[in-house]
C-alpha cells in the first residue's frame, strides 16, 4: 500500500498529508479531501508515516508531481536535522521550490512560502521563537553622516528587517550565525565590511568619505541592497548651450553641467574633469563620474547645424545624443521661428499685386517674409491647387526689385508667365530657355530643370535675390547631376514649393531640406541613421514626433480640408472602378506570369528584381489593353479590354452633359492608342506627354480651357504636377501608379482653386489581378502619405517567390 501511495497526488493539510488520485490501493479506508473545484477520495496519513513515502515518490519514475516536491522539501528538512540548523543555502532552496509549487500541494489559507516553512518546522520542529525564520539575507543602510548600518532580512519573511543590533537583541544565536556568515561573504567584494566581523555587535561601521565614495561605485558588485538617504546622492546631468557666444556667423557650442537641475559652475566642472575617482563630494551630496561625463570640447555651430540642434532638442555627441539649449542671439532665433503665427511680422499684401490674397495666402507670406528675412530657406507644401505660385509673386514683389529665378518643370513655364502677367502686371518676366538664354536683372527669370542643369555655371555667375524650386520633387534624389546643379546656384533666399514633401520616403524630404537650408539635417548618412530608419521602421515612436518638432518652422503645410483653408472649393467623388478581363486578357496574363515566375525563381539580386519590375509592367500593359502589351501598329481597340469598355461608357456620359475630363496614363503608348480609338468614334482629344514641346503644351492648354476638345489625355509623369485644368469635372486614372500621393497630385490638376464644379475621380483597375490587389496596399499607405511611404513597385522585388506568386496570381 505505502508504495502505491508514491504515485499518488499529495495534498498537505493540516499536518498531515492526503494522498489522492489514481493509484490509491484497493480495500483502503478511505476519507474525502475538498480541494477548491472538487472532493475526491483520499488516504489521510499522519506526517511521520508520510515522509518515508514522499521520499520515495521524489525517486520513484511514476511518483506524482506534488508527492515528488513535499519529497525534495523533507530532504532538505533532514539535513537541517543532522546540521542543527537550516543554512542560508538550504533557505534559498526551498524558496526556489516554494516559487515552483504544483497546484494542489497544499490545501491552507497560507502562502507557498509559508506552507513550505510550516512543512519543515512539522518535521524539524519549530525554531527558536525569537529566531529569524528559514535564514538571512543582508543589506546595508547609509545614514546622513556617512555611517554604514548592516540590516538583516527573513528569507521567508520579507516585511522582518532588523538591524544589526536589534538582531543581536533578540538572543537568536542562529540569526547571528547566519548574519555573520553573510558579512563575511559581502566583504569578500567589499572589504571594509570585515571591520564589522571584529566588533562585539556588528551594528554600526564608520566609512570613510573614499569608502563612501567607493561604495557608491561598487555597490551593484556587491549582489547586496544598498539604501542611501535622498539627499546623500545627487545626480550629474549634461547638456550642450549653443549661442552663449556668437562670431562670424558661428555659435558656440559649450557643455553644460547640472547637479539637480542647479548649473555648476567653471571651477566645479573642472573638478569633476580632473578627478580620477568613480564618485565625488560635490555640494554635500555624493555624484558618480561616469566616464565622459565631462566629454571633449565641441567646435562651434553654423547657423543651420545650430537650429536643427535646438529644435530637435539633442546633439549627437561621439555615437551618442546630448540634450540641448540654446542661448542669446539663436535662442531669440529659434523663438521667432518656432510658430509661424506668433509675432508675424504686419506684412501686408503688397499693393501692385492685382489680387486679393486669401488669408491662409497672406499667412503664407508672412511666413516666407519672415523666414526668408532672417536669411533661411523654407519649403511651401501646401496642397495642389491653393496658389502658391501666387504666394510667391507676392512675396518677389514684397522683396523688392532683386531678380528671382524659377526653376520647374517645362510644362509649367507658360503657367508661371500667365499668373506673373496677371497678378503683378509690368514685372518683367524672361524666360532662360530655348536660345535666349540670358539671366534678367530684374523681376523674374524662368527655366526647366534640364536648362538649369546645362547652364548652371551662367546661372550660377548672376546675383540672384531669389531662387524657387517648383515641383521641387523633382530634385529629390540628391545625388543626381540635376540637384548637384541647383545647389550651385547661390541666392540670398531659397524657396521649394512642392505638394508632396514626402513622395516616397524621408530621404525626399532631406534633400529639399538640405537644398533650403543646408546643414539643417546634417549629412545624408546621419539623417537616416538619426531619423529615417528610426520613423520608417517604427522602432522608435517619439522620433516621429521628435522630428516633427524639427522641420515644422521650415515646411508650411496646408491641405485643402483645413478648417477655413478652401471653404468654397466644390466636393470631390472618388470612386474605384474594377473591371473584368477580356477573355483574350485573361489568356495574356496568366501566360506572362507563368513565364515569368518560372525565370524569376531561378533569378538573384539585381537581375531578379529587373524581372519582378519586367513581369509588373507587362500584366499592366496587359490590364490596360492587348495591344499596349503586343505592340501592334494598326490595332482593333474595341471588345479587347475592359478598361476601354468602361473608359467609352464613363466618356459618352461626359460629353452628352457637356463636360470635360483629364485621363492620366502612366504610358504614353497607351495615350495614343487611347487618342486614335477616341478620334475614330468622334471625341475631340487632346494629348500631352513629356516629348510635347514647350509652344505646343501652352497651346493646348489654351485649347483645353477654351472648350476645343473635351477629353484631355496626358502622361502622368509629364502632366501630374503644375497645371491648372480647372475647366474639368471629370478625372479618370486609366492605370495606377501605385503611389498616392502622385495620384493625389494628378488629380489636383482639377480639384483647385478655381474650380467651380464637384469633381469626379475615376480609378480603373483590372478585377482578380495584381492591380488590384496593390489598390487595396496603395489605400493603406494614403493616410501615411504625409509622413512615410513605400517604394512603390520596388518594395514589391523584395518579396518572396511564394509572396509574389501570390501577389499576380489571377483571381
Amino acid at each position: 500500500m505505502r508504495t502505491e501511495l508514491a504515485r499518488c497526488a499529495a495534498t498537505v493539510e493540516a499536518g498531515t498529508v492526503a494522498f489522492h488520485g489514481d493509484g490509491l490501493p484497493d480495500g483502503s479506508d478511505l476519507g474525502e479531501l475538498v480541494l477548491a473545484d472538487r472532493t475526491v477520495a483520499t488516504v489521510r496519513l499522519p506526517l511521520p508515516e508520510a515522509v518515508p513515502i514522499l521520499s520515495r515518490a521524489r525517486r520513484e519514475p511514476g511518483g506524482h508531481p506534488t508527492a515528488a516536491f513535499w519529497g525534495a522539501v523533507v530532504v532538505i528538512a533532514i539535513r537541517c536535522i543532522a546540521r542543527g540548523a537550516l543554512s542560508a543555502e538550504d533557505a534559498t532552496r526551498l524558496g526556489e521550490l516554494a516559487g515552483r509549487m504544483p497546484a494542489d500541494a497544499h490545501n491552507t489559507d497560507a502562502t507557498s512560502e509559508a506552507a513550505v516553512l510550516a512543512f519543515v518546522d512539522a518535521i524539524v520542529g519549530p525554531p527558536p521563537r525569537q529566531a529569524m525564520p528559514g535564514g538571512v539575507r543582508l543589506s546595508l543602510r547609509l545614514e546622513p553622516d556617512g555611517t554604514c548600518v548592516p540590516q538583516a532580512h527573513a528569507v521567508f519573511e520579507p516585511a522582518l528587517v532588523l538591524d544589526g543590533a536589534e538582531l543581536w537583541a533578540r538572543g537568536d544565536d542562529h540569526g547571528r550565525e547566519r548574519f555573520v556568515d553573510a558579512i563575511v561573504r559581502a566583504s569578500r567584494r567589499w572589504p571594509p565590511l570585515r571591520r564589522l566581523v571584529d566588533q562585539e555587535v556588528p551594528d554600526r561601521l564608520a566609512l570613510t568619505e573614499a569608502e563612501v565614495g567607493d561604495l557608491l561605485v561598487n555597490a551593484h558588485r556587491m549582489d547586496i541592497d544598498v539604501h542611501w538617504p535622498r539627499d546623500l546622492v545627487g545626480t550629474v546631468e549634461r547638456r550642450v548651450l549653443v549661442g552663449r557666444t556668437e562670431s562670424r556667423g558661428l555659435f558656440s557650442a559649450d557643455w553644460e553641467l547640472t547637479l539637480d537641475g542647479a548649473e555648476l559652475t567653471r571651477a566645479e566642472v573642472d573638478a569633476l574633469a580632473a578627478t580620477h575617482r568613480g564618485a565625488v563630494r560635490l555640494r554635500d551630496r555624493w555624484v558618480l563620474v561616469r566616464p565622459g561625463l565631462v566629454p571633449r570640447a565641441l567646435a562651434p555651430m553654423g547657423v543651420s547645424e545650430a537650429l536643427g540642434s535646438v529644435l530637435a532638442g539633442e546633439y549627437t555627441v561621439d555615437g551618442g545624443p546630448a540634450a540641448v539649449a540654446a542661448a542669446g542671439a539663436l535662442e531669440a532665433l529659434r523663438a521667432r521661428i518656432a510658430d509661424p503665427e506668433a509675432g508675424a511680422e504686419p506684412v501686408a499684401q503688397p499693393a501692385v499685386l492685382t489680387a486679393t490674397l486669401r488669408d491662409y495666402q497672406l499667412r503664407g507670406l508672412r511666413w516666407l517674409a519672415r523666414m526668408t528675412g532672417l536669411g533661411l530657406g523654407a519649403c511651401l507644401a501646401d496642397d495642389m491647387g491653393l496658389g502658391k505660385t501666387i504666394t510667391v509673386i507676392a512675396l518677389h514683389l514684397h522683396r523688392g526689385p532683386g531678380p528671382t529665378l524659377v526653376v520647374c518643370p517645362a510644362s509649367l513655364l507658360g503657367n508661371w508667365a500667365r499668373e506673373i502677367a496677371r497678378f503683378a502686371p509690368g514685372v518683367p518676366v524672361h524666360r532662360f530657355h530655348g536660345r535666349d538664354r540670358t539671366p534678367a536683372a530684374a523681376g523674374f527669370t524662368l527655366t526647366t530643370y534640364p536648362t538649369m542643369r546645362r547652364d548652371a555655371a551662367t546661372l550660377a555667375a548672376h546675383p540672384w535675390s531669389m531662387v524657387v524650386a517648383d515641383e521641387a520633387q523633382h530634385v529629390k534624389n540628391a545625388s543626381s547631376a540635376t540637384a548637384k546643379a541647383l545647389r550651385t546656384i547661390p541666392a540670398d533666399a531659397r524657396i521649394a514649393l512642392t505638394g508632396t514633401p514626402v513622395e516616397n520616403s524621408l530621404a525626399d524630404l532631406w534633400a529639399i531640406l538640405d537644398w533650403t537650408t543646408p546643414g539643417l539635417l546634417g549629412s545624408a548618412a546621419a539623417f537616416k541613421a538619426r531619423w529615417a530608419a528610426p520613423i520608417e521602421s517604427g522602432r522608435d515612436p517619439e522620433a516621429a514626433s521628435r522630428f516633427s518638432r524639427l522641420v515644422r518652422p521650415f515646411v508650411l503645410r496646408r491641405r485643402k480640408s483645413d478648417p477655413g483653408v478652401a471653404p468654397e472649393l466644390p466636393p470631390k467623388t472618388e470612386t474605384d472602378h474594377t473591371v473584368p478581363l477580356t477573355r483574350e486578357q485573361a489568356g495574356l496574363y496568366t501566360a506572362a506570369v507563368r513565364e515569368a515566375m518560372a525565370t524569376i525563381r531561378g533569378a538573384e539580386g539585381i537581375s531578379r528584381r529587373g524581372h519582378v519590375l519586367k513581369l509588373l509592367t507587362a500584366l499592366k500593359q496587359i490590364c490596360n489593353h492587348p495591344a499596349q502589351y503586343l505592340g501592334e501598329a494598326e490595332p482593333r481597340m474595341t471588345g479587347r479590354s475592359g478598361k476601354l469598355a468602361l473608359l467609352d461608357d464613363l466618356l459618352d456620359t461626359v460629353v452628352a452633359e457637356d463636360g470635360a475630363a483629364l485621363v492620366f496614363t502612366q504610358y504614353v503608348v497607351m495615350a495614343r492608342l487611347l487618342e486614335q480609338h477616341l478620334t475614330s468614334r468622334g471625341i475631340p482629344v487632346g494629348l500631352l506627354h513629356g516629348g510635347t514641346p514647350v509652344p505646343q503644351r501652352d497651346r493646348l492648354v489654351s485649347r483645353f480651357d477654351a472648350g476645343e476638345f473635351p477629353v484631355f489625355l496626358l502622361s502622368l509623369k509629364a502632366a501630374g504636377t503644375g497645371l491648372n485644368l480647372t475647366r474639368a469635372d471629370h478625372v479618370v486614372h486609366y492605370d495606377r501608379w501605385w503611389n498616392p500621393a502622385v495620384e493625389d497630385q494628378a488629380t489636383d490638376r482639377a480639384h483647385r482653386i478655381g474650380q467651380t464644379k464637384a469633381v469626379q475621380v475615376h480609378r480603373i483597375m483590372a478585377e482578380g489581378t495584381v492591380e488590384e490587389r496593390v489598390a487595396t496596399l496603395v489605400a493603406a499607405k494614403r493616410e501615411l502619405a504625409d509622413t512615410v511611404l513605400g517604394h512603390g513597385e520596388a518594395a514589391l522585388t523584395e518579396l518572396s517567390d511564394e509572396a509574389l506568386a501570390e501577389l499576380v496570381r489571377l483571381r
